[in-house]
């Protein structure tokens, strides 16, 4: 390896490869007087190792080299990092090299002799459209950060986990059956399954399986021909054909009729659809993802619900955890429901709850999960008239809520310590989290190991 002149201060590092030595430290130079750091690379193959080794902003390559040549740098160069962008170089060109390197993921192409100076204008050029890339990366990131993955919103492990599981098992067509309780947030599960696909542009279809009678259910579904049944004075194609390409969502699937079922099955092992009235089926491609809120292999058991649409249906398990379980997500979902809910109703003063009013929202059990958590944010919005919301608003505006007093809200016949009262605050969050010190210390915003010591210090008092 060529040791190159390298600036106190430097915009960028770029690797220079080209077994000519002379032109590889004539470039070199020129870049490092522009403020780049520049390495130099004899040949293909100490290339490689480089780039496998360091970071780097830039590779200039020399194409025709003894070897490992050129072409060979860009791939291995992808290889290791897509986004680093490859000038090529050299003295044969032509428009059929040209346009296999532009091919090959060159970022631009330069044919000897040719100016320094133009150089380095294309190396300015591709290092502005990475940093813009990586820009628009970051701020993806951010909004997806703030936002949710697919609109699920926090941090926790276990929602973490479970939006991990959902870009893995996204690219996949496999049916999927979402578990969890009333209100979790099952249908943003699904609505993320699809938004993470090779469906996304094709249609999202849901419906829910309780909100029908019998007939309608299996009309809505696999539709049905004029004169099917009375009532029926025009032809419906079903929710089948209209997902067809993308996916169906089968909410409360375990409410479903027997009779539904089994053409539900039929429909999941033939990929075909026949309307009600028609002796003529249909193909259809379509991934289905059913919800439940229930125990479908229990309800199998007791023969509620077909044990083998159960088991086609369970390809893919995923479990929404309830809020409860995850109360650290709380003072997140609350900033996001509170700007969601300002943006609803322009007229509301609300614009904060108090750190107060977080802590004991994140404490309380919510059974009816997000969907509840949504509502008591959106009311607190719409009747609350000031700007800053606290505890005992919530018992004047929202009285469904439990809330136990804490003590920093309940009345105090005489006067406490600082550290009296932060110690009471620490237990009285601990109680409400049914003495999982994890959880309490992730909305306390401190560290178990000071859990502990308040404990000692209380016991010992």
């Amino acid at each position: 390896m060529l040791d190159p002149q390298m600036p106190a201060e430097s915009k960028a590092r770029v690797l220079v490869v080209d077994d000519h030595v002379e032109m590889a430290r004539l470039l070199g130079d020129q870049l490092s007087d522009a403020g780049y750091v520049v390495e130099l690379a004899r040949g293909g193959e100490e290339a490689l190792g480089a780039v496998r080794a360091r970071p780097f902003d830039l590779v200039i390559t020399d194409l025709r080299m003894a070897e490992v040549d050129g072409f060979d740098v860009l791939e291995g160069v992808r290889a290791q990092d897509p986004t680093i962008p490859v000038l090529l170089m050299t003295a044969f060109g032509g428009i059929d090299v040209a346009v296999e390197a532009i091919k090959r993921g060159a970022y631009h192409y330069l044919t000897k002799p040719f100016r320094l100076s133009e150089v380095i204008v294309y190396v300015e050029r591709a290092l502005a459209d990475r940093r813009l890339r990586d820009e628009n990366v970051a701020l993806r990131r951010a909004a997806e950060e703030r936002g949710g993955f697919g609109g699920m919103v926090g941090r926790s492990p276990t929602i973490r986990a479970l939006c991990e599981l959902i870009e893995r098992i996204a690219p996949s067509s496999a049916p999927v059956l979402i578990r969890g309780e009333s209100g979790a947030g099952k249908e943003l599960v699904a609505r993320a399954l699809h938004a993470h696909g090779g469906r996304r542009e094709r249609p999202f279809v849901a419906v829910n399986c309780t909100a029908l009678p019998e007939a309608l259910l299996e009309s809505e579904l696999f539709g049905h021909l004029r004169g099917a049944y009375t009532g029926a004075t025009t032809a419906r194609r079903g929710l089948f054909v209209e997902a067809d390409g993308g996916s169906l969502f089968l909410d409360e699937i375990g409410d479903m009729p027997p009779n539904l079922q089994a053409r539900l099955l039929r429909v999941l092992e033939d990929g075909e659809v026949r309307p009600v009235g028609s002796d003529v089926s249909r193909k259809v491609d379509v991934r289905v993802i059913a919800a439940t809120h229930q125990d479908l292999d229990q309800r199998a058991a007791g023969g509620l619900f077909r044990r083998d649409l159960f088991y086609r249906l369970n390809v893919v398990p995923l479990v929404v955890p309830p809020l409860r379980e995850r109360a650290e997500d709380v003072p997140m979902l609350i900033e996001h429901f509170l700007e969601r809910a300002r943006a609803r109703n322009p007229g509301a003063r609300v614009r904060r709850f108090t750190p107060a009013l977080v802590s004991a929202l994140a404490a309380c059990p919510w059974p009816g999960n997000v969907r509840e958590l949504e509502n008591v944010v959106e009311r607190l919005v719409i009747v609350a008239n000031q700007e800053s919301v606290d505890v005992p608003d919530l018992d004047l505006f929202a009285p469904g809520v439990l809330v136990r007093p804490s003590p920093l809200t309940e009345a105090k016949t005489q006067l406490t310590t600082l550290r009296q009262l932060e110690s009471d605050y620490i237990a009285w969050v601990l109680q409400q989290c049914q003495g999982n010190k994890t959880r309490a210390a992730q909305i306390l915003g401190i560290d178990v190991s000071t859990i502990h010591r308040r404990e000692r210090e209380r016991g010992s008092q």
